[in-house]
């Protein structure tokens, strides 16, 4: 008899129905979201902002990664979106909180030719954002949620959201299967408290949650 064969978890594949019966999206944020599909296509076919193969895996490798933050933070309503580059999971976010009273997403992206696809989208859906042509360590904005996704391994993150963190938001950071060794190496640098979920969007990704940073003396 063979041994039972190590299965791998497999991302989640959901089309736009499929989206909108897990998470309960309106048919209003149904429309904003196909329409930042749209958009994210048109821009990459010119710009470096997304694999080009994972356009067609939005509804859950993008949108589905991005919203399932929220249930996280059901009461937030400021969040920062650290190297916000495609607008991911900073727009979806917006998204999904416009119409909510206080919303705003700060989109903070250092590069300028991103800032500038972050702005057509903005003004297209008419968004609660505001964006930041900036380094994400240079801003002092106090939010409820800093959250990122692939914008820095733990250790030099952890540093872009000192500035947020230290004023009283929780870091919700997007993170792979290797987000264990990125906590380890994080720890001889910086102290945090941390919690681990699993993704929604593929059950080999995780979701960090951080509280209460400070720097190893």
């Amino acid at each position: 008899m063979q041994p039972d064969l190590l299965v791998t978890p497999e991302p989640l594949v959901l089309d736009a129905a499929g989206y909108q019966a897990l998470t309960g999206a309106s048919d209003a944020q149904m429309v904003d979201l196909t329409r930042f599909q749209k958009l994210l296509a048109e821009w990459n076919a010119v710009m470096n902002l997304v694999g080009p193969l994972t356009i067609d895996t939005y509804w859950s490798r993008h949108a589905l990664d991005s919203s399932q933050l929220l249930a996280l933070a059901p009461n937030a309503v400021t969040w920062a979106d650290l190297g916000a580059g495609a607008g991911l999971p900073g727009v979806v976010l917006a998204i999904l909180l416009k119409g909510r009273a206080e919303a705003k997403v700060h989109l903070v992206e250092s590069m300028a030719k991103r800032c500038r696809f972050l702005e057509v989208v903005a003004k297209d859906l008419d968004l609660p954002v505001e964006i930041h042509n900036v380094r994400a360590e240079e801003l002092k904005l106090k939010v409820d949620v800093v959250t990122a996704r692939a914008c820095a391994p733990m250790t030099k993150l952890l540093g872009f959201a000192e500035p947020y963190l230290y004023r009283g938001a929780t870091g919700l950071f997007l993170k792979g299967q290797d987000v264990a060794a990125e906590l380890t190496e994080a720890s001889k640098a910086w102290a945090f408290a941390s919690e681990l979920s699993t993704s929604q969007s593929d059950p080999r990704g995780r979701i960090v949650q951080v509280k209460r940073l400070s720097r190893v003396r």
